[in-house]
């Protein structure tokens, strides 16, 4: 197959260069030959422009989209994604145990503090969890508490509820939950509490949740739209066709692409990236089997007690039915 985007980044090496390097290396050839022949080719096809790299392998975001490096990222997707600017002053440690309690499904979790004290949690989850509204809450006060404890050891007695900034937790799904799917056309899905009688009150807690899967079918029907559709194409797909019309249409983000193929052309270091993904791929697989099945097992759970509640009832319906008949046999034997 050729490449179209070779034409688009010249530093995109052949099929050939690559082979013959992996071959003059016996480690390299070792961890080629292990994988399977499907991987094998998906590694080919992104590393020679065949098919466009997935961003939201682990270790390519972390390079394009780090904080530290490169804030300027980050911070225009979220001024776009929250329709305010917002100013990156500060990178915070990340809960690196939750990553690994959670069988590498979050694969990314950055934390960020703006200009105006607000904290910005990011999630990349290859694999969206069950129960996500949960989930989040639960971090989301957990990260609110972090920062409430943070003002209260600065401000000491001058503290006021008011110096606590609030947070935003930001989770985008490689593959999205089932109940994402029941809304086929929405992939942006804003949450904030409000008052049933239209008072206005700061509760400091904003989630927003991104299912790309479901981004990636609109699309293709409907093109790139606006700025945030940009940004969603650049994170989720790897069909050449759309990276050159994302890079035609929004030229700034050419340089971003020509980081990554960049990175491809160390072909140690991108091979050792690959092979990553593949162990979290086969965790992934393993969990979200799990997820949908206990899914299925709790709705037959459901389906059952409906049933049992129905046969309940029509026991009772004949034990009124067979006292209302006892009643009448005794009526007719006693005329």
């Amino acid at each position: 197959m050729t490449s179209k985007l070779r034409d688009y980044f010249p530093m995109i090496r052949s099929r050939e260069e690559i082979l013959k390097e992996i071959q003059d290396n016996i480690k390299f050839t070792e961890k080629f030959y292990s994988w399977r022949e499907s991987e094998r080719q998906e590694f080919l096809d992104f590393c020679t422009g065949v098919r466009g790299v997935k961003i939201l392998y682990d270790s390519f975001f972390k390079e394009i989209m780090n904080p530290e490096t490169v804030p300027e990222r980050l911070e225009d997707f979220l001024s776009v994604l929250l329709q305010r600017k917002v100013k990156i002053v500060d990178v915070l440690p990340g809960d690196s145990s939750r990553i690994a309690d959670e069988q590498s499904l979050l694969i990314m979790d950055i934390l960020v503090r703006f200009e105006d004290g607000t904290y910005c949690n990011v999630e990349v989850q290859k694999i969206g969890y069950a129960f996500p509204g949960e989930r989040s809450a639960y971090y989301s006060s957990d990260l609110l508490l972090r920062q409430y404890k943070m003002a209260r050891s600065q401000k000491k007695e001058h503290f006021t509820y008011k110096d606590v900034k609030g947070v935003f937790t930001i989770i985008l799904m490689d593959r999205s939950p089932k109940m994402f799917r029941e809304f086929s056309n929405k992939y942006v899905h804003m949450f904030q509490q409000e008052s049933d009688t239209g008072i206005k009150m700061n509760l400091l807690q904003n989630y927003i949740f991104i299912p790309l899967d479901i981004f990636r079918k609109n699309v293709q029907y409907k093109g790139i739209e606006n700025k945030l559709d940009a940004w969603l194409t650049f994170l989720s797909t790897d069909e050449p066709e759309q990276i050159i019309r994302l890079i035609t249409e929004y030229p700034e983000f050419k340089a971003m692409y020509e980081h990554v193929y960049n990175m491809c052309r160390n072909v140690e270091d991108v091979m050792g990236i690959f092979s990553e993904e593949l162990k979290i791929l086969d965790r992934n697989t393993v969990k979200y089997m799990v997820d949908e099945m206990q899914e299925t097992i709790d709705e037959q759970n459901i389906q059952i007690k409906t049933q049992q509640n129905k046969i309940k009832a029509q026991e009772n319906e004949i034990d009124k039915l067979q006292d209302q008949i006892a009643f009448l046999q005794k009526q007719l034997k006693e005329k």
